[in-house]
Formats: structure tokens, sequence, C-alpha cells
């Protein structure tokens, strides 16, 4: 961020009104512009009067106490409300059409998405009657919008005319609005005659009913009195504590909703965990940015180095789930609902491992957390995770709004991204593989970096054995989105990498070391050697930032250090079909994924005593195949799948 500061000048527009608790005063039909970039510091209160208006394309930063004040006033000096106040102080989009992109989080990278900001510090809730009009994008999320609130006092149903529908309290219509009760693992309906910040904290995970609703293709003005930072600290402690998901997820919450239609936990599976025990749906939290600022949640796992870090350790930190890609329920909230793509960071490795450009949370954005367990009483101090800048603070760096990121440094987690397109360079999916002294090999319950992917996955890779390959015990199980290893007993042994979509055409290289972006063309790391690929048949090649491969094959060897014996894996030698049954943690169930050539499939499975449970014929094979079994009967079942030109699949499903 360019770190100019505003000069404050010309007093019959801008000047100082102590006496009103305000030291900067937007005289009535006075305008000042905020630009891209620049900072614009009060160290006192703010007011607007009359049609007095500050456009901020950039930063505004208002350092306060508990005598200061943020108003917007009529001509008499009387505070503006909810219903006639706004237009006075804009927080503005500078890219509105960039909304789905995302910025780089390196500080050698130009922001492609950026968006005026305000940071209110110390001033009272009391003291901050202004009303703020913020210019809202988002990419759509299906049937309910992912969304946060950061108002305070605002009626919800004010959202109808500014979002451009009309919302209700009829649960089940899709144009309710709901919130995510964590302690009780329910989504819980919003009166749309309640008051947003009031009835519940500003950091509240809400859903809107999305009937009818478009937020990626209209800029929308979302207006409110913005939230003090004032106590915003929030304890993590006992989301769902108590409560029995019943065999299978069957049992059903306050709504009479079975939990298995809509509690997910990949981060649980991935780590060795099992559906419906334990850990699995419990310790997770769904949040949301509180303020009209980024939330930065880089270093919110760690004990920081700096002088005067940010507060945040949460000591028992799994990871993150951000940016919810499409909500599907089916009708009366009884079927399955399944969000993708999501994006996900852990944090076990010592540093953030998965998708860390997007630990940046945009305002009224959403995000949840998964602890390991709920030993302790974490808490997160939302205040101090504000940010101006659109990439992350460096732990060594002493915490600040406007802190910059400080130099790389030479680390020990290693990760490569693997980045599906297509024949545009339209990105598809992604997968990655992560590496560590000491990260775990193969299936484990100490595996805590990994996250299974989901049925809308095209590409992703399957757990290893320890020799190499792939552990047959699990190919049925799940599939994943972030796989570890051990860097050393696994070094130049190969994990299998496989896509499901006939439109990949190429990937694209992303790789990381300690979280940061190493230079194009870099293959060798820190420890002296880097990651490979090899296709069947092929040669293995070095995996250099940044470079782009042309895909001639649906499957993929992928390693850390180079094979000293590329026939290593024996086991898995003949070729894999690419028709495979795998675990959907969106949906608690079992899937068939076809092979994209594929037009229709014969389904058959049997239970161990070789009874037929299920028979499908001639079943279409452009979406999965969800294999209904009953979840709260422990047993093991044989899949037969034929295809219509004859290539079988037999499998296990161990439960």
């Amino acid at each position: 961020m360019r770190k100019s500061l505003f000069a404050i000048g010309l007093l019959a527009v801008v000047g100082s009104v102590q006496a009103q608790n305000v030291l900067v005063h937007v005289d009535d039909a006075a305008t000042t512009f905020v630009s891209k970039g620049t900072l614009f510091f009060s160290g006192g209160g703010m007011q607007m009067k009359g049609s007095g208006m500050v456009e901020n394309h950039g930063n505004v930063m208002i350092a306060g106490t508990a005598t200061d004040s943020f108003k917007t006033v009529d001509a008499s000096n009387v505070d503006k409300t909810e219903a006639n106040g706004g237009a006075n102080f804009v927080n503005k989009l500078n890219e509105p059409t960039a909304v789905a992109s995302v910025n780089a989080n390196s500080s050698s990278a130009t922001p492609v998405y950026t968006y005026g900001q305000l940071f209110i510090s110390g001033v009272p809730q009391a003291n901050i009657t202004g009303i703020v009009d913020e210019e809202f994008r988002s990419i759509n999320h299906g049937t309910y919008q992912q969304i946060g609130m950061p108002f305070y006092d605002k009626t919800a149903s004010t959202l109808s005319t500014e979002l451009g529908k009309t919302f209700s309290d009829v649960r089940y219509s899709k144009n309710e609005i709901l919130w995510s009760n964590n302690s009780n693992t329910v989504s819980t309906n919003f009166s749309t005659a309640s008051k947003l910040g009031v009835a519940n904290p500003g950091y509240t995970y809400y859903m809107l009913g999305a009937n009818g609703l478009d937020l990626a293709g209209t800029t929308r003005i979302v207006k409110g009195r913005p939230l003090t930072d004032i106590g915003t600290s929030l304890t993590l402690q006992n989301a769902a504590l108590g409560i029995n998901f019943g065999p299978g997820g069957t049992a059903v919450n306050s709504m009479n909703e079975k939990y298995n239609t809509y509690v997910q936990d990949g981060f649980e599976i991935a780590s060795g965990g099992t559906a419906w025990a334990g850990n699995f749906g419990k310790n997770i939290y769904s949040l949301s940015n509180p303020f009209l600022t980024n939330l930065d949640l880089f270093n919110i796992a760690y004990n920081e180095p700096a002088a005067n870090g940010d507060g945040v350790n949460l000591s028992t930190i799994y990871g993150v789930r951000l940016q919810p890609g499409t909500v599907v329920t089916t009708t009366g909230g009884t079927g399955a609902t399944t969000s993708a793509p999501y994006k996900f960071v852990t944090f076990n490795a010592g540093v953030p491992t998965g998708d860390v450009d997007y630990l940046m949370v945009r305002p009224l954005s959403t995000f949840t957390i998964k602890l390991n367990d709920n030993t302790a009483a974490d808490q997160i101090n939302f205040s101090n995770l504000r940010r101006f800048n659109y990439y992350s603070r460096s732990g060594s760096t002493d915490y600040g709004v406007t802190a910059n990121k400080g130099a790389t440094t030479t680390g020990t987690v290693k990760q490569l991204g693997v980045i599906a397109l297509d024949t545009n360079g339209k990105e598809l999916g992604r997968t990655y593989y992560v590496v560590y002294p000491n990260g775990t090999t193969g299936h484990s319950t100490n595996s805590k970096t990994q996250v299974t992917a989901t049925s809308s996955s095209v590409v992703g890779t399957y757990e290893e054995d320890q020799a190499g390959g792939l552990d047959n015990n699990y190919t049925s199980s799940y599939w994943l989105y972030i796989n570890e290893a051990n860097e050393e007993n696994f070094k130049g042994k190969n994990i299998k990498l496989k896509n499901y979509n006939s439109d990949i055409k190429s990937y694209k290289f992303e790789i990381r070391e300690n979280a940061s972006l190493v230079a194009d063309g870099t293959h060798q790391l820190s420890s002296g050697t880097g990651f490979y690929y090899k296709a069947p048949n092929g040669t293995v090649q070095e995996a250099k930032q940044g470079d782009i491969v042309s895909v001639t094959n649906s499957e993929y060897d992928l390693y850390y250090g180079a094979p000293s014996n590329v026939v290593l894996d024996t086991k898995t030698a003949t070729k894999l079909s690419r028709t495979m049954v795998v675990y959907n943690p969106d949906i608690t169930n079992y899937i068939v994924r076809f092979d994209p050539n594929w037009k229709k499939a014969d389904i058959e499975v049997y239970d161990m005593s070789g009874k037929l449970v299920i028979s499908k014929k001639a079943v279409n094979t452009s979406t999965d195949f969800v294999i209904q079994l009953d979840n709260a009967i422990k047993n093991s079942y044989v899949v037969k799948i034929v295809s219509d030109s004859g290539e079988t699949v037999n499998t296990k499903i161990l439960k």
C-alpha cells in the first residue's frame, strides 16, 4: 500500500470542532476525496454535516478516545438515523468487476481488487452514530449467501431494499435470514425485525436466502453504523459440546433437521478421525469480519517474536475454511447441503499451509475455524487483526493496521500447489502437497495439515503408502485437497495426483516455502531439493514455480526429492481406473465418481454376506452417484461398477 497521508486543508471544508468531541469536520455540501492507496488519519473524532461527504477509495483511520465521536448530522446538528442517513461517508469499490479475483498474499504483488476501508479505534459504540455506505459485491454462493454484517443497531429488514430482494421470516423459503449458532451447531432464524449487532454480536456468521439475490453482477450499498473495536474479543470454547449427532449423524437438531444433512468436517476425516465420532463436527466456529477493514488471519495460531504482536494465539487451531462457493439445499432443508469449492488453510505445520492468499478476510466476508480439541479457552481479538494492506503482516513485525510484511525468511515447510487449467487458462480446481520435518506420512491420527477434497473437486491426491504410491485401504474412504508427508522418510517417494475433468488441459505449479511464494522459475528450495512430477510412462521432471505443463493423462505422480528408482511404485504400475468410489464428507456418504469418458454404468453393492443391497442400471455418469447406505449400520461392502463399454471397477467400502 502506498503510504500517503492526506493533508487536511481548506478549513471551510475540513475543520476542527473540538467542543463536539470531533477533530475533523466535513461541512455541508463539501466533498472530501480519499484516493486509492492514500491514508487519511485523524487523531480524534470525525463528523459529516448535511450533504457533506467523504468519498473513500483508500484508507481512513480514526484513532479516538472515550470522549470522541464518529457522526453524520443534519443541517441542525441532529444525528442522522438509519432511515434518513447515508451518502455522507462512502467506502467505494475501486475494481468492482474483479470481485472474484484474489489478491496475492505477497508484499511484491499488486492488489487486483481494492476498496475503501474505515478503521475506528477507541471510540465507544454510543459515540459511533454516523451512517456509512458500504459498497459491496461478492461471488454468489448459491442457495444461501454467506455474509457478515458489521453494523450496530441496524434493522435486518433494511437489507431488502439495499440488496434488491424481499426477506421474510419463513424458514426454508430461501428468503429468510439465518445465523450460525456455533454452540448448538444449528442455523437459527434471525427475525427481519431484529437489530443486527444488538441481538447478535458483530462477528456473527449470517446466511441470506438467495432466491432472486445477485451480488456478483451488481454493486449494492449496505448502510449502517460501524461497530466499535472496544471489547471485541471472543473465547473459542464449547462449540457443539455435549451434542450427540447420533449413528451416522441421524440425530436431529432443535429444528428437527438431521445433522448429516449439513454438518461437514473434512479436517477431522483427513486427520484420521471417524465420521460422527470423537472431534468430528465439534469445536467448529463460523464467524465473520466485524469491521469495515480487512481481517488478517495469517498469524492467529502462533506466539509471535514481535515485541508487540496482535495478541492472538489460538493454540489448538487445526485450520480455517474460507471463501464459500456454491451452497445447495433441497426443499424443506431435509436433503444434503454442500458448499464448493471452499478454500482451506491449516496451521499445525508451524506456518499456514494451503490457500494462504485467502487469509485476508474482506469486509462483510465470513470464515470458519476448526480447533483440534476443546482444551484451551483461547481468545480471538478481532480488533488487533485489522489491516489496511491486502497482504499479511509478518509475525516478526510489530502489530499495526498499516504495518508492512517483513522480508521472506527461509523456512522448513514446503508446499506444492497444482492448479488445473482449461484450454483458456481458466482455473478449474487445485490441490496441495505439503512436506516438513515433523510431517506425518500416510494415514494417521497425527496428520494435522490434511483436508479432504469435496465431491465438486476435479483434482486431488490420495493417501500415500509408507513405501510410496497409493494406500489402497483408504482410496475409497477419502481423497485430499491438502496432503502431507514427512520430509525425510518420504523423500523421493510418490503420491498419486488424479483429475476428473476432461476439460483440464494443463497444470500450473505454485511453490511456497514457509507460506511465501518462491521466485518464478525456482525449483531447488532451502533444503537443497524440490518437488518433481511424472506422467505415466514419462520421465521425472522438475516442478518449478510458475511453470505451466500440458496435461496428457488423468493420473500423475508427485515427489518431494528426486526418486532414486522411478519403478518404486510397483503396486500401482498398472493404470488406475478413472472411475472410483470415494467418501464425500459434505454429505457423509460414499459416491461413485465416474470416468468422464463413460456415458452409462450399472452399479451393484453387496454386503459382506453376499446380499445385494443396491442395484442400479444405466446410471447417468455426468454426475456423481451417491451410494445410499444406512450410516447407522457398521458393515463392509463390495461395489461393482460396469460401464456401457464393459469396463469393470470393483472396490470395497470399509465402515
